[in-house]
């Protein structure tokens, strides 16, 4: 066997060599911190087939340590033609690695001449003392248990700090109809909620905090006279043209989404995506009979919606304040992506709900700053490759997203680019005073315009809509669980990282703290540090600061 521990921001390809790989044997992470390390493995003899192998965990923290294989899914398309830069890791189509699978230990591992990947993770929840801990994972002979046949070693050090809170607002759209689709499913069955509420889990451990709410079947990503299946937590009865509303499903939703750990709700886009023009799908049973009553045969600012709005507003708002004050958590949005032209659109919808939200904040993806300083979007969300002149302009809670646009330069998650740009937006929205993150895939399974749907295992690009990655973060396993993907997990210590920069920014100050950013402290959301060196040197850096000031109180 040939076995080697590297950084768990490698994405290691199945034709690679092992001897070229940068060795890494030790690392440090705060008591509350998960850490990653990848451990890979081949044979260097020829092996006409496999030889089954066993693995073990032998650590004095083995219980907080979980091990997954790193496995590669179908890639059709890497990277749009043109828009792209040299900093992919490849372009063309092949298989890449993604997909972290849960191993068997008591079933066998084959060894091949095909270089291989375990994906380490270690948890250590608080509670653990700091110091340093040897991690030791084992090949043993499948057939003879007693032959051992290669280790890894590692060895980690627990820092005697934790992570603070996370203050930082994070965001990937959360589509039930896409796990209705796969899991084949009744909408809001007994099933459904439960496949809903582990793929909220998961969402959570990985720091997202904010879920998209259906209070309306979400008017995104649908062809223009399409619907998506109707995933409305609201229901609605018409009786001689009066409105009534039911909360009973908004209600399970609020409540689940408090035990499983979300923070804010955003509630559903009030208007069509890209020209604020229509309305979203609205079914209602209007006298014993349940239809449709708005979609796209209805203008956004006409009288039936005007007073629809007018009815449905109010008894929201007056909803979410008695579950426990929830309408303060709340984040509303008018339309995703209106353009400039889209202005008057934009102001005549917003015109019908400033009323009912005038205490609440009003936030939407938009990448124009003369739509921003026109007073149409109260809290713009610019993409990561737009957002300079806010920056520059100082505007305060600034948000900012990517999706299958930001594809030059800057950070992004697609599975053609390497996991250290996936992280370094967490140390970007550090140094930059960014407030929130928004992404619009977190499960769409879906293609473009959601004519219909994919098979995410073998369709990573939603058939040639984006770059592969970008849809979504998660893939649907068995049992209703969500299967992770490594992008996912990285994004997740982007939001370490930047959790980790404030604690020591509270500790030795915001000016040391951005000198031990070394050669990123003149970073931009364009221009940073490449190589993932750079990523584990300046955490090492940061970790020790935090370690010698918490050691002087």
């Amino acid at each position: 066997m040939r076995i080697k521990t590297v950084s768990g921001l490698k994405k290691v390809f199945l034709d690679e060599d092992i001897v070229e790989k940068k060795q890494l044997l030790r690392g440090s992470c705060l008591k509350n911190e998960c850490y990653h390390y990848e451990v890979l493995f081949d044979v260097e003899e020829v092996v006409e087939y496999r030889i089954p192998a066993l693995l073990k965990v032998v650590s004095p923290i083995s219980d907080c340590v979980k091990v997954r294989r790193l496995n590669h899914v179908p890639v059709q398309m890497a990277a749009f033609g043109t828009l792209k830069d040299e900093h992919y890791l490849r372009t063309k189509p092949g298989l890449y690695p993604d997909i972290l699978q849960d191993i068997d230990f008591n079933a066998p591992l084959s060894l091949t001449n095909t270089l291989q990947t375990l994906y380490v993770e270690i948890d250590p929840e608080g509670k653990y003392e700091a110091g340093e801990y040897p991690i030791r994972i084992e090949f043993y002979d499948f057939n003879n248990k007693d032959n051992l046949l290669g280790a890894s070693e590692f060895t980690l050090e627990i820092i005697d700090a934790f992570l603070p809170e996370q203050d930082i607002i994070c965001d990937q759209w959360f589509y039930c109809d896409c796990l209705q689709d796969y899991y084949e499913t009744e909408m809001f069955d007994e099933k459904h909620w439960k496949i809903i509420e582990n793929f909220m889990k998961t969402a959570v451990k990985r720091g997202l905090n904010i879920i998209l709410t259906p209070v309306f079947t979400p008017p995104l990503d649908t062809y223009v006279g399409g619907e998506r299946p109707t995933t409305q937590l609201v229901d609605v009865t018409v009786e001689n043209g009066k409105y009534t509303f039911g909360f009973d499903k908004l209600k399970r939703w609020v409540e689940l989404c408090n035990k499983v750990g979300f923070k804010y709700f955003e509630i559903s886009h009030l208007f069509t995506q890209w020209g604020v023009e229509f309305c979203p799908k609205v079914m209602a049973t209007v006298d014993g009979e349940y239809k449709k009553i708005f979609g796209w045969e209805t203008s956004a600012t006409s009288k039936e919606y005007t007073e629809f709005l007018q009815s449905f507003m109010p008894e929201f708002i007056d909803f979410m304040k008695s579950m426990d004050n929830a309408d303060k958590r709340c984040y509303f949005h008018i339309s995703d992506e209106p353009r400039p032209w889209h202005i008057e659109n934009y102001l005549a919808a917003k015109g019908i709900v400033k009323e009912y939200l005038k205490d609440y904040k009003i936030m939407d993806a938009m990448s124009s700053y003369e739509l921003y300083t026109s007073g149409a979007v109260d809290m713009p969300v610019p993409g990561n490759d737009f957002i300079d002149p806010f920056l520059e302009n100082k505007v305060e809670g600034l948000w900012t997203y990517y999706c299958c646009s930001e594809c030059v330069d800057v950070s992004n998650r697609f599975i053609s680019m390497p996991l250290s740009r996936t992280r370094i937006l967490g140390t970007q929205m550090y140094k930059f005073g960014i407030v929130g993150f928004l992404h619009w895939g977190y499960n769409y399974y879906n293609n473009q315009n959601s004519y219909g749907s994919v098979n995410p295992f073998l369709c990573t690009d939603g058939d040639y809509f984006g770059q592969a990655g970008d849809a979504f973060s998660v893939y649907p396993g068995k049992f209703g669980q969500p299967i992770e993907s490594v992008r996912l997990v990285t994004f997740h210590e982007a939001i370490q990282d930047n959790r980790a920069l404030k604690l020591c920014e509270s500790l030795i100050g915001r000016e040391k703290t951005l000198e031990l950013l070394g050669d990123g402290k003149d970073m931009t959301f364009k221009e940073y540090p490449r190589e993932e060196s750079y990523l584990l040197e300046m955490r090492e850096r940061i970790n020790k600061a935090i370690k010698q000031a918490v050691s002087k109180k």
